[in-house]
């Protein structure tokens, strides 16, 4: 019975929600929501998500101390595909801010506490999955190009990468299946988290409504995706700072997109 309450919720048959067209003008006033939402206590969202500039931190100097160096751009470029993981608590938090309550940063742990928790836990497992594809994927890529042996330091790094045919190649390539990457999780994620936690549809349900918004509204979609990309890569520069700011903003947005994207159940 868990197994298939996690592919079809809590009603137990396979849920479709009403899916809207919406406009570019929606997804930035998506972005201005989550601005405001931000803005209503931002010391306490930031508090809570200095955990993603300490974890990006560590990985960049992990890859660097275990010669690793060629990874440490697919670890960053993977806080795209896993960044709707990190952002569940916000969701959280804009949902009961916009139902009048308490929107204290303590409550971004009352996802536990969600019914749909099993269905929430899947998509993130698939997320994970995706993400230990990718790269395996850059590793790989890296290895037929530039060989098994990975440089020693970030000079010898730049050279092999920059300064040779293959390093181009790498660049073109990494980029393309990097992108491919980033669509599918984009489709298959971009309101599947705030759909779960506002009704306990399950997981496949939840993924396939994901996916119609997608095809309903391509271009606002993919617009939404190059600004979190392009705001993550901005975050990740300071030393990974930036994301203390640009996650809650991203993740309180998101909820506002999905509330644009998915019609509002009948009362």
């Amino acid at each position: 019975m868990a197994a298939f309450h996690v592919m079809t919720g809590s009603s137990e048959s396979f849920a479709r929600p009403v899916v809207n067209r919406i406009g570019i003008a929606d997804v930035f006033d998506a972005l201005k929501r989550g601005y405001d939402d931000f803005m209503e206590k931002p010391s306490h969202y930031v508090f809570l998500c200095l955990m993603y500039p300490i974890a990006g931190v560590f990985l960049t100097l992990w890859t660097s101390g275990a010669n690793l160096l060629p990874m440490v751009f697919p670890l960053m470029a993977g806080f795209v595909l896993i960044g709707p993981i990190a952002a569940i608590g916000l969701y959280e938090i804009s949902r009961r801010r916009e139902a009048g309550l308490d929107s204290s940063w303590t409550h971004a742990l009352e996802v536990r506490h969600s019914p749909a928790l099993p269905s929430i836990v899947a998509v993130g497992l698939m997320l994970c999955g995706i993400f230990v594809v990718w790269l395996v994927t850059a590793q790989t890529l890296y290895s037929n190009l530039l060989g098994e042996v990975f440089p020693r330091s970030m000079a010898d790094f730049f050279r092999q990468v920059f300064g040779t045919p293959e390093g181009m190649q790498l660049i073109i390539w990494g980029n393309l299946i990097g992108f491919v990457f980033a669509l599918v999780v984009l489709a298959i994620s971009v309101i599947t988290f705030p759909l779960l936690l506002d009704r306990d549809v399950g997981a496949v349900a939840a993924v396939v409504a994901s996916i119609r918004a997608t095809i309903a509204n391509p271009v606002p979609v993919l617009l939404w995706g190059l600004i979190v990309a392009a705001l993550l890569v901005i975050g990740t520069i300071p030393v990974f700072a930036g994301l203390a700011l640009v996650i809650p903003i991203l993740g309180h947005a998101t909820w506002h997109l999905y509330r644009k994207l998915i019609a509002r159940e009948p009362a």
